[in-house]
């Protein structure tokens, strides 16, 4: 048997899989709605496929829609072929998209079959010396085997290379064209030869040669003794155009157009949101289940034995799902409210209930101006109710008063011994707010449990916890207010939809919160971070976010009309060097005009082949030409006016005059806050530009903005986690940390260390943090490798324990498949025993980063509970007003009269939110606006 070399680039004929899997596998099988026979034998046989063979290059090729070139060539080609059964077309698109899900190029081109497409590459691949393994059951791709292409039959595992073909044929794949010509082939309707089968064929291509060689030698037959050998050379030179038509309509294409090079041919990431997600919709269960017991969705051959390894990257008894089996949930058991009567039995039930699940309902997702349209409560799983309350198409004596169902519930809903249970309830909190009800009792919050559990375990929305955890599919927003333009909002749609949808958000939130409540309090830690960091934490962002911050428009104006200026001059300046005009914003254009007309080095290509203009490579380039420099500064301040000098004043509510982000407690790996709608923690404060556009974010009258940031937060907690004793003796005598490790990098006393020297030993602390390579360093300070590398290797010898740190997390990681946090927060490192190595080294460099980021992250936290403590027990006319929170730093409104107190007091707090080896440090700034405070 032919051996398959490792890392072989693997071209799956995808049409062929599709009809196979189709016909083999039951009819019957659906997710209970549509057929998924098809899709599911595709992905088996694909699975099988990466299971069997170790391999990162991969491609899954399909025909495309309409019509080909040799439809053109002879109409009547494959027109025995009946039309896609309807049940197999339906799952094209769900196939294809679980393809793209699990991470595989997937390839179809028009005007050509997949063959063809297949033919192209492993002509361009084999010409490279590079080793190809088609997977077809397709027997004109014999023709393409040569000395580094085989083929693999995956129905019957029969691997088949030149040897191979000849063994199963009886002649050698460059004869296989001329055989298909002359035996035709009824399934695709190529005529061929009539009276010429398989051993005619054969007989004819052993004895004489090719197509071209037997019509030379018609005479030489007769000769060969075949059965029917004395007539075949009159009934060859009859058909003989049809052989020839025959030729080319078996002849495979090598030189089909691509947007797609070898070097794009390679495995990426599986997005396994989506696969469980897609999973979930096609009934996939035990799919469904390895993703939801830790798996990635990356599918490995294991080297010794050949089956699948599911590339957890944590154990099994760490990650294992809390998914006992899948429910089911009659929907027909809730109830829609619509009287006083019921709603007060529902009143009552609530009020003795331990914990109820919480909705609400709104016609929008600004929180600042969403109408509330509907509440939706559940207190036993199955027992869930909805309050319509401002439904349009409902007359008044429908549906109860808004404001009398917000009265009944208002003592409810404010009272702190009443425990709520809700899917991301800040959002839910902050529209109640409207209605003059400060919601309190906020115990339990289902996307942060989600959240807490797994950062990265998958998305945290409702509906992907359901499929994840309950494996049940929800009714989507989609299904009953429809995509797009068209799409209604909550108030406009059915009742008879409406309710359902709502009561079962309510019901699927407790269900949620019984599965992940019961494993977070097995484990004290992460409990802990739930219960006394991320659900207090809710209320204090909630009332961040309707604080917002008062933001200066007419500044915001002046500089983008100024950087209009500058953009229209840059501009300018690039055309007088290109020598013409061109659109700066076209990544077309400017390649032409880098890389064609001016001859600039290629440093990087895009997938399509054509050379690249990203940021990375335009930087590289700046180095030494003047052309990317502009482009770079042209991009970053379009950028700034497009993303806030343009935007941020169209942001600004007209009721109370600010600007409102929206915080998100559930999104980043590590426990970052991060901030959209706008951003305010992108804005960039190491140019001239982006701290202008800070100048723009001011104080009322009276008031100064108070801005108080964590002074080297991460590499105090290296220091702390590490233990090393030099580190710990430069913060705990408050030394520059940045100039002491220079010192103790050259030897030198820390008086005689100069700029350049602690910039350098900057760019080592912090890229050590980050994981940064000897390369990494050297392209970053502009020296030879070797000198960096020297850095680093006298950086570890001075700061020994801090390498030790580093290769602990790494084995612990390794081990356990997760990091801590100093306060025990979790952080998943998924790729970490991956057998890719780039995939592996970037999940170590993750493991030495994530305990530190997480626990700056847990530590600002924590500040932001005790400073928001302490402002709401001030009495009186509050004197500041907590407005941001960005990274490190946390910003303010202070009353002047109060600044100097204020300030002491919050550094105080911030400095205490942690118990570190070495102290915390928080440094405070004000003035009129935040640039001025920073």
């Amino acid at each position: 048997m032919a051996t398959i070399p490792e890392n072989s680039l693997i071209l799956i004929d995808g049409s062929s899989y599709l009809y196979r899997a189709f016909h083999a596998y039951p009819g019957t099988m659906s997710n209970g709605e549509h057929p998924t026979n098809a899709v599911y034998g595709v992905m088996n046989m694909l699975r099988s496929m990466m299971r069997q063979f170790s391999s990162e290059r991969i491609a899954v090729i399909f025909d495309a829609k309409g019509k080909t070139f040799r439809d053109d060539m002879y109409p009547e080609y494959k027109a025995n072929r009946p039309p896609m059964p309807d049940d197999l077309r339906s799952q094209i698109e769900p196939l294809h998209n679980m393809i793209k899900a699990m991470g595989l190029p997937l390839i179809s081109i028009s005007g050509v079959e997949a063959d063809d497409v297949i033919g192209t590459l492993s002509a361009a691949a084999s010409k490279k010396g590079m080793p190809v393994l088609i997977s077809t059951g397709d027997k004109d791709m014999a023709q393409l085997v040569d000395e580094n292409v085989t083929l693999i039959n995956t129905m019957t595992n029969v691997v088949s290379d030149r040897e191979g073909v000849i063994d199963k044929f009886g002649i050698p794949p460059e004869l296989i064209i001329d055989y298909l010509a002359l035996m035709g082939d009824k399934v695709d309707n190529i005529p061929g030869v009539p009276g010429v089968g398989d051993k005619t064929a054969t007989a004819l291509l052993q004895g004489i040669g090719g197509l071209d060689d037997i019509y030379a030698n018609l005479d030489s037959i007769a000769a060969l003794g075949f059965r029917g050998s004395k007539t075949m050379a009159k009934k060859l030179l009859e058909h003989k155009e049809s052989a020839y038509l025959s030729y080319r309509l078996a002849t495979i294409k090598l030189d089909v157009e691509l947007d797609v090079t070898l070097d794009d041919l390679v495995k990426a990431t599986p997005d396994k949101d989506l696969l469980i997600s897609l999973y979930g919709k096609m009934a996939f269960k035990s799919w469904l289940n390895e993703l939801l017991e830790g798996g990635t969705g990356v599918v490995e051959a294991d080297e010794k034995s050949g089956r699948a390894v599911s590339g957890t990257g944590a154990k099994k008894e760490i990650t294992a799902t809390i998914a006992d089996k899948a429910i089911t949930i009659d929907r027909s058991k809730y109830q829609t409210i619509l009287d006083e009567e019921s709603f007060n039995a529902w009143l009552e039930k609530l009020t003795q209930a331990d914990v109820f699940a919480f909705d609400t309902e709104t016609d929008s997702l600004d929180y600042m101006v969403a109408n509330l349209v509907g509440l939706s409560f559940a207190t036993e799983e199955g027992e869930a109710a909805y309050v319509p309350v401002a439904h349009d198409y409902l007359d008044a004596p429908a549906q109860l008063e808004r404001s009398w169902v917000l009265e009944q519930l208002k003592p409810l809903l404010e009272d702190p011994k009443q425990a709520k249970v809700g899917q991301n309830l800040k959002y839910d909190a902050s529209v109640l707010a409207r209605y003059d009800i400060e919601m309190q009792g906020i115990a339990f919050d289902t996307m942060l449990a989600s959240y807490v559990y797994n950062s990265v375990g998958g998305k945290h929305d409702m509906d992907s916890l359901a499929l994840r955890f309950l494996q049940h599919p929800c009714i989507s927003f989609e299904q009953i207010a429809g995509k797009g333009k068209k799409q209604l909002t909550f108030n406009q749609i059915d009742l008879t939809e409406a309710s359902p949808y709502a009561a079962e958000d309510a019901d699927v939130t407790l269900r949620l919160h019984n599965h992940l409540n019961a494993f977070l309090e097995e484990n004290e830690k992460l409990n802990s971070v739930y219960q006394e960091i991320e659900i207090p934490l809710i209320p204090v962002l909630s009332r961040i976010e309707r604080r917002g911050v008062l933001v200066d428009d007419m500044l915001l104006g002046t500089q983008s009309q100024e950087i209009a200026q500058r953009l229209d001059e840059l501009q300018a300046k690039a055309f007088e060097i290109a020598g013409k005009e061109f659109n700066l914003s076209s990544p077309k254009q400017l390649q032409g005009i880098l890389f064609e007309e001016m001859e600039l080095p290629v440093i990087k290509k895009t997938p399509s082949g054509a050379p690249s203009t990203n940021e990375e490579v335009l930087q590289e380039l700046a180095l030494d030409y003047p052309l990317p420099k502009l482009i770079l500064e042209h991009r970053g301040l379009a950028k700034l006016k497009s993303t806030y000098t343009d935007k941020l004043p169209k942001m600004i509510n007209p009721s109370t005059g600010r600007v409102h982000t929206s915080y998100h407690q559930g999104v980043t790996a590590t426990g970052r806050l991060s901030s959209t709608d706008p951003n305010l923690q992108n804005i960039p404060i190491r140019n001239e530009e982006g701290r202008r556009i800070r100048q723009a974010f001011v104080a009322p009258h009276g008031w100064k903005i108070l801005a108080v940031d964590y002074s080297q937060i991460e590499l105090r907690i290296m220091a702390h986690l590490s233990g090393d004793k030099a580190l710990l003796e430069a913060f705990r005598t408050g030394k520059d940390i940045h100039a002491a490790t220079a010192a103790e990098i050259l030897g030198v006393d820390i008086d005689q260390v100069s700029s350049e020297q602690r910039r350098r030993a900057k760019a080592v602390n912090f890229g050590l943090i980050y994981g940064m390579s000897a390369f990494g360093l050297a392209k970053q300070l502009g020296i030879p490798r070797g000198e960096a590398q020297h850095y680093m290797d006298t950086y570890f010898e001075r700061y020994p324990g801090v390498m030790q740190y580093m290769e602990e997390t790494r084995s612990q990681a390794t081990e356990q498949g997760y990091v801590e946090t100093l306060f025990g927060r979790h952080l998943y490192l998924p790729e970490i025993n991956s057998r890719n190595g780039m995939r592996r080294k970037a999940a170590e460099r993750a493991a030495i980063n994530a305990p530190m980021q997480g626990t700056a992250a847990d530590i600002i936290k924590k500040a932001m509970l005790l400073v928001d403590e302490w402002i709401e027990k001030q009495q009186g006319e509050p004197k500041v007003r907590m407005l941001m929170q960005v990274h490190d730093e946390l910003v303010f409104e202070v009353r002047e009269d109060a600044l100097q107190e204020i300030e002491s007091n919050i550094q105080n707090l911030m400095e205490s939110a942690a118990t570190l080896d070495v102290p915390l440090v928080a440094d405070a700034g004000h003035g009129d606006n935040w640039d001025e405070a920073h």
